[in-house]
């Protein structure tokens, strides 16, 4: 068939055609955004998931609602390298500018840019080359100690506040929430309680992996109660054969039902491989008609860019020994392995590996479901460490 009309869409935060499974968190997030425009109580939202469940075209399908709601919307990607502060402040400016832009002064805002003058002047943050420079005077003695769990709540209320003048309602969509340190967590649950308390209309939508959960709470005791934490994993069969034969069906395509069954198998229900093995499947089918046989011919091709692309981007940012401790934690077979288990698969002890273990679950890695339990970030990992290291041994013990 021609790849020019193929509806599948195998990439990173790309909106599949068919946005199946989703259908009752995303009515969910309506209502919370109705309810909080209306200032009314509404909690904030952390998704979490293991890579490829949908995390991020959850984000951007929440963000497309806030705007229709009215919003002012702002989406904030986190980095490993860069500080919540850093990373915030365009978007708080530009929010505070985007209230400014009428011919009615109102004072609440131009009060907000006075205290995110203060805030930047406090922490002497610059952001690319060039400081956030703002024509106006600071807010003396608001937001300008230079303790960020002490700011950034004095900064969101003089945001929501300015907000609520102009009866705008602010949403922030943050990605990737597990690159945040503890500190920068537990302010940012600080500014959000401050904005719930004080019944301002500024909520958060955000998505990590699943030890952001763990991190609010250790961050913030009360982070529990303040987040709804809804766990995307992989679709249910019937939700998987939806995202294959809607699109399909939509342009005269037929999918047999063996096909769905070696497209369930090899992508696990994960909507991310579901686009990848669907995509090519299209493509190896000469006519309206995808049957096993097809996606047989698209499983080495799928494989192949994975390998090249979604799993060796991960992989290649690895030490030597993290490699190791991967593919013995692959060599246990289980989808959750005892830290114990592998560390007898390297042939040391638990506590002689506890550093890469940590060290891997900040990178994003691995993840602990349970105490001394171990799980991958990435679905289908071991297998690509089992491909790609097949004669693998442990490395000898340093002396």
């Amino acid at each position: 068939m021609d790849p020019v009309t193929n509806p599948f869409a195998p990439g990173a935060g790309s909106p599949p055609p068919e946005l199946s499974g989703r259908g009752r968190l995303l009515e969910d997030l309506r209502i919370a955004f109705e309810r909080a425009k209306a200032g009314r109580h509404a909690k904030s939202l952390i998704a979490i998931g293991l890579l490829g469940v949908g995390k991020t075209v959850l984000l951007l399908e929440a963000r497309a609602q806030a705007d229709l709601a009215g919003y002012i919307t702002a989406p904030v990607e986190l980095r490993e390298d860069r500080g919540l502060s850093e990373t915030l402040l365009p978007h708080l400016r530009r929010i505070l500018l985007d209230l400014d832009r009428s011919e009615r002064v109102v004072a609440e805002v131009k009060r907000g840019l006075r205290v995110l003058k203060s805030f930047v002047g406090a922490i002497k943050l610059r952001y690319g080359e060039a400081e956030l420079g703002l024509d106006i005077d600071a807010e003396k003695g608001s937001a300008d100690s230079g303790r960020l769990d002490a700011d950034l709540p004095e900064l969101f209320a003089a945001l929501g506040v300015a907000a609520r003048s102009r009866q705008r309602p602010i949403a922030m969509f943050l990605d990737e929430l597990q690159y945040l340190s503890k500190g920068d967590f537990g302010a940012l649950i600080m500014a959000l309680h401050r904005c719930a308390q004080d019944q301002l209309p500024v909520m958060m939508v955000a998505a990590g992996l699943p030890q952001v959960v763990a991190l609010s709470g250790r961050s913030k005791s009360y982070a529990e109660r303040m987040f709804d934490f809804p766990e995307l994993g992989p679709l249910s069969r019937e939700d998987a054969d939806r995202a294959v034969t809607v699109p399909a069906s939509q342009q005269g395509v037929t999918v047999t039902r063996e096909a769905l069954d070696a497209i369930h198998g090899s992508a696990r229900g994960y909507p991310y491989f579901i686009q990848e093995w669907a995509y090519h499947a299209w493509n190896a089918a000469p006519d309206k008609r995808i049957d096993d046989q097809h996606v047989r011919t698209a499983d080495s091709i799928a494989r192949q860019r994975l390998d090249g692309s979604f799993f060796r981007i991960r992989f290649d940012r690895l030490t030597p020994r993290e490699k190791d401790y991967l593919r013995a934690m692959a060599d246990t077979g289980q989808d959750t392995a005892l830290a114990g288990e592998i560390a007898n698969h390297l042939g040391r002890d638990t506590r002689s590996v506890a550093p890469l273990r940590a060290g891997l679950i900040k990178k994003g890695m691995i993840y602990s479901p349970a105490h001394g339990d171990t799980a991958f970030t990435v679905p289908l990992f071991d297998q690509y460490l089992r491909r790609i290291m097949p004669d693998w041994s442990p490395r000898p013990t340093r002396a």
